[in-house]
């Protein structure tokens, strides 16, 4: 089963067109959750994220990524919605001297592994050390499944102001 991806992009990031998002993330939804029916990603400002946040965790702070897991739909489960700051992402990619596909691909990464359930803030290091296994494959070049362009390896250790954050029940 391929995963339906819904890329929203409403502020028209050049770097998170749907041409050059979908061609890595879909084998990746593919290989890491291969029954999602579904997953919705939505590039959005920091002033987004930062009501999300302050919104669904209770953090009134800016963050790059945040997961709201999915779960069973009449299609098939939904693997979850992902909300990510391209501003943010930006900023990031030039403080690592790489470029902003790459860390992109990091906060999708990132968020994907929470909607699958992980969470880096209460499980020892589980999650930190799969995002590192699976950076090296996916995104750093160590492996056959990153494209070109993916950057230079970098351990970014644990961002606190990441977040999984759960829908209130009743909130479709």
């Amino acid at each position: 089963m391929t995963a339906e991806i819904a890329l929203d992009n409403p502020n028209r990031y050049p770097e998170a067109r749907a041409r050059r998002v979908r061609p890595w993330l879909a084998p990746l939804v593919a290989e890491l959750a291969p029954g999602a029916a579904s997953l919705g990603v939505r590039f959005a400002g920091d002033r987004a994220l930062r009501r999300a946040n302050r919104g669904f965790r209770g953090r009134d702070a800016p963050t790059d990524v945040l997961s709201f897991p999915g779960g069973p739909t009449p299609e098939g489960r939904h693997l979850g919605d992902l909300l990510i700051s391209v501003p943010a992402a930006r900023r990031q990619a030039a403080a690592a001297g790489h470029g902003v596909e790459r860390e992109l691909r990091v906060l999708l990464l990132h968020g994907v592994l929470h909607c699958l359930g992980h969470d880096h803030e209460s499980d020892g290091g589980a999650m930190e050390r799969l995002e590192a296994r699976l950076r090296r494959l996916w995104i750093d070049g160590g492996g056959r499944r990153s494209a070109p362009g993916g950057g230079s390896p970098r351990d970014r250790g644990s961002n606190r102001s990441r977040g999984s954050a759960r829908r209130p029940a009743g909130d479709g």
